[in-house]
């Protein structure tokens, strides 16, 4: 099938095409990625994908589905939706699990078996010039709907994405429009069909060194926490950091066709995500985010105020209500990047060197 010579030439031509087929639920092994920024990789790395509008369907077939974890919500309870035929924002909510079978295949649900190594709240703007990847820390102590007070990460186990979507909307007030969940193995799949990333670290005598990793190198990077002088938060940037990097490779020339293909089906082949959440929807929100940009992207650490022990014994994160209620209102009001600009203090964002 012929391609065209450039992506954008296509993405101006571009229409929606019919429903796709369902895929068929595969068994997945175990481990995380946080990288799959889902919007991230959907707006930017998506447009590959547009060269063959032929395989669209053959595309959709290779993404795990989750059965719609909206159709249980209690509407009323749920922050409100866009005003209708309005320019809407796009929330994502990302899971990074230690289980992705427990949601592809809920028979093979295990209650408080699966827990969730990341979390991450992707926002595209209503006029689609900005995004923020904001990370929760997973151990964030806070009211699990039906459950009481738990670790944020105990809502994916106890009752799977519809109570880990609950939980998130009712934390921080903003609504979630689409679901991922990804696992550790791909983290190394797609940093090697990519052909490793670059990552700036400091170099040990006050400055810095831009860093290349391989997949395995890049897992390695962001599974280490002991040795770092901040914990699981300086974890939880890494995490950001190679989320930045294989954003800024898989886009580093939106014209090779066939990089951005293959980095496309890896991507695909990584995910679940909600059955409305289709080749058609990545597509059109590539064509509406097309002028968005890597450095248009903030990646940043929901405000915390430290830790704390609950009260049977657990380490916890502790998130600081007084800047996390307004960053998240600024999320849910679509005024994100204005809300930033004032500089708030208490706001974790991720540096161009990492730790």
């Amino acid at each position: 099938m012929h391609a065209p010579e450039r992506i954008d030439d296509l993405l101006s031509a571009a229409e929606p095409a019919p429903g796709v087929r369902p895929s068929e639920r595969r068994p997945r092994g175990k481990g995380f990625v946080a990288a799959l920024v889902a919007g991230a990789l959907v707006l930017v790395g998506a447009s590959g994908a547009t060269a063959w509008f032929g395989y669209r369907i053959s595309l959709d077939e290779k993404i795990e589905r989750i059965d719609d974890p909206f159709a249980g919500l209690d509407e009323a309870d749920r922050p409100a939706p866009a005003p209708q035929g309005a320019p809407a924002p796009v929330n994502i909510l990302v899971l990074g699990s230690d289980s992705r079978i427990s949601a592809g295949d809920p028979s093979a649900w295990e209650f408080g078996a699966q827990r969730t190594d990341a979390i991450l709240l992707f926002h595209l703007s209503a006029d689609r010039k900005s995004a923020a990847a904001i990370s929760i820390p997973r151990d964030s102590w806070v009211p699990i709907p039906g459950y009481g007070e738990a670790k944020i990460n105990a809502a994916f186990s106890y009752g799977g994405p519809a109570l880990m979507i609950e939980t998130v909307e009712d934390l921080t007030g903003v609504r979630i429009d689409h679901f991922a969940v990804s696992d550790f193995e791909s983290f190394t799949t797609l940093t090697d069909t990519l052909g490793g990333v670059e990552i700036t670290v400091p170099d040990g005598a006050g400055g810095s060194v831009v860093q290349e990793m391989t997949g395995q190198e890049a897992l390695e990077f962001t599974r280490e926490r002991y040795s770092l002088p901040n914990g699981d938060f300086g974890r939880v940037q890494r995490q950001q950091a190679w989320m930045r990097a294989i954003v800024t490779q898989a886009t580093a020339d939106k014209n090779d066709l066939p990089k951005l293909s293959r980095f496309l089906e890896a991507a695909l082949r990584s995910v679940a995500v909600d059955e409305n959440l289709t080749i058609d929807t990545m597509l059109e929100l590539a064509i509406s985010a097309r002028d968005l940009s890597t450095g248009d992207i903030t990646f940043l650490t929901a405000p915390y105020a430290g830790t704390g022990r609950s009260a049977d014994g657990q380490s916890t994160v502790v998130l600081d209500r007084e800047r996390f209620d307004p960053l998240m209102q600024a999320v849910a009001e679509d005024r994100l990047p204005g809300y930033l600009a004032q500089s708030p203090d208490g706001i974790d964002m991720l540096s161009d060197v990492v730790e």
